[in-house]
């Protein structure tokens, strides 16, 4: 819970920077949100893959996802800023859209309007289906597997 909490904390800092709060403030303020957020997913994702990424035993991120009868739901995906841009988090996802894919599954998530992973998801075949307030929804159809015929 200490790493995923400091990870929550690290994935917000420069948002919070603009706050001009005193950094004491800013760390409560980020606890009760990891908490609440927290509460929230184990709420509504009951069933889900609470997962920690590691690197040499070490953790380094984290991969939230939920397994539905038609949609897989990334909830959150997560890595500390050091592991950051080194294709580590495409890999996760694109190992979740096969399998996706193999189950026939829409695959569905919520990003913020602001955050640059906006980009990836399109590379990914995300489309945006919604907008509400600071977040927007996309989904991604199942792609057909491709069959090695010889």
């Amino acid at each position: 819970m200490a790493f995923i909490e400091r990870l929550y904390a690290d994935s917000r800092a420069a948002e919070m920077s603009h706050s001009g709060w005193p950094a004491e403030q800013i760390a409560t303020f980020l606890s009760q949100q990891f908490n609440t957020q927290h509460a929230y997913y184990q709420a509504h994702y009951d069933g889900a893959e609470f997962l920690i990424i590691e690197y040499e035993g070490s953790p380094i991120g984290r991969l939230y996802r939920f397994w539905g009868p038609t949609t897989v739901n990334l909830i959150d995906i997560a890595l500390v800023p050091h592991f950051q841009n080194r294709g580590i988090g495409s890999s996760l996802l694109e190992e979740m859209l096969q399998r996706a894919d193999a189950e026939g599954l829409v695959t569905e998530l919520f990003v913020e309007t602001y955050n640059p992973a906006q980009r990836l998801y399109g590379r990914l075949g995300f489309t945006v289906i919604n907008e509400s307030g600071v977040y927007l929804r996309m989904h991604r159809q199942p792609r057909a597997a491709i069959r090695n015929v010889s």
